[in-house]
């Protein structure tokens, strides 16, 4: 933007703004552009982030692994993405993350600033690990923040997967700009990203939004956290494959049985694509699956009256079908006063979102104040 206008923003005095622009521009954080429109009288310049600063941002997911690289508007500037089972353990995950990036940062260049994670489990944001997360083998405590910024030399952020995705889409999807906002990702796991007055509500412990884990059910199926009848456990992307198998081999769905003899295997996509060529069985799977998920959500936007609801994640696919089930659910449990203005959407930014939001989450890291 303009000097005249960064000034107004700040509500600065022309000499302190130039200053500090002085001293910015100096460090290599800002450059100096071109003239701004006029707005009478002489002619601001235009003044934005240096265009060589680097974010390396990482999603990291129960079964895939997703990098980038952004420029310093968290803008994505390349990005590169493979299967990779949380499972196998921190060491040979993280050795992934570093050479995604290193590949990625060859195809766009310039200077690491600051990098951010997001892991699929409980997380201290404070200390940079993740705590006791049930899809994790292997990963308690492990200093994930430590042993990256050794290896990066900049500053590292590391947080819940569904939170940084919460960022993404509340800096630049369809959430973009509104400061009260949920985020909820359905893919293996489930999971809820809080933002309320602009900044990611976590908890006195980090487990905020864990919504996967709340019981329907004293006497439902068994979830990985070790209790049964959690909404993951019935819901979950591993839920939904379990369940399709069980039709599939039942006989009850001819279409996901022609997929199992096709494939070896099935997953929730092969449910939503079988629910959309008209197969009943996975269709009641959806729908089933849209209800109870939209009867944790009412909770939710009656406890903190959201401006919005973002569904993302891979189970989101599903798309539409699910979404009419979740909103359904939502306006007939809530309190109208909530729900009359709660537009109820699908992710905008899809598969980078997490990139996105972990590149926000870095920025902010990176651009603090020093005390």
């Amino acid at each position: 933007m303009s000097r005249v206008a960064l000034g107004e923003r700040l509500d600065l005095p022309r000499a302190k703004l130039t200053g500090e622009l002085t001293r910015l521009v100096d460090t290599g954080l800002v450059e100096i552009g071109g003239p701004a429109a006029s707005r009478g009288g002489r002619r601001s310049t235009l003044v934005h982030l240096a265009d060589d600063l680097r974010f390396v941002s990482a999603d990291v997911g129960a079964t895939s692994v997703n990098v980038a690289v952004t420029d310093g508007r968290c803008e994505v500037l390349a990005s590169q993405s493979e299967e990779c089972e949380v499972r196998q353990g921190p060491t040979p995950v993280l050795g992934r993350v570093v050479d995604l990036a290193e590949r990625v940062l060859e195809k766009a260049p310039g200077r690491l600033m600051g990098a951010g994670i997001g892991l699929p489990g409980p997380v201290s944001f404070r200390d940079g690990m993740p705590v006791a997360p049930p899809i994790m083998p292997g990963w308690d405590r492990y200093p994930v923040r430590d042993e990256l910024a050794g290896k990066w030399g900049c500053p590292v952020t590391v947080d819940n997967d569904v939170n940084v995705m919460a960022l993404g889409e509340r800096h630049a999807g369809v959430a973009r700009s509104l400061d009260d906002l949920i985020f909820v990702k359905v893919g293996t796991g489930i999971g809820c990203g809080i933002v309320l007055g602009g900044k990611v509500y976590r908890g006195v412990a980090g487990t905020a939004g864990d919504i996967g884990h709340i019981r329907l059910d004293d006497y439902g199926p068994a979830c990985a956290c070790g209790e049964v009848g959690c909404l993951e456990a019935y819901f979950g992307g591993s839920a939904l494959a379990r369940d399709a198998l069980t039709l599939a081999r039942s006989g009850r769905s001819t279409m996901l049985a022609e997929k199992l003899n096709d494939h070896g295997r099935l997953n929730a996509q092969d449910v939503g694509d079988a629910a959309v060529a008209g197969d009943f069985a996975a269709a009641n799977l959806v729908r089933e699956g849209g209800r109870r998920l939209g009867h944790v959500v009412a909770s939710l936007v009656s406890f903190l009256n959201p401006g919005m609801v973002v569904i993302g994640g891979g189970v989101s696919r599903l798309g539409h079908p699910l979404l009419a089930e979740v909103r359904s659910s939502v306006y007939r449990r809530s309190l109208p006063l909530a729900t009359g203005n709660l537009p109820i959407v699908l992710s905008e930014l899809g598969d980078l979102a997490g990139v996105t939001g972990a590149a926000w989450s870095a920025t902010e890291r990176a651009f603090a104040p020093m005390n």
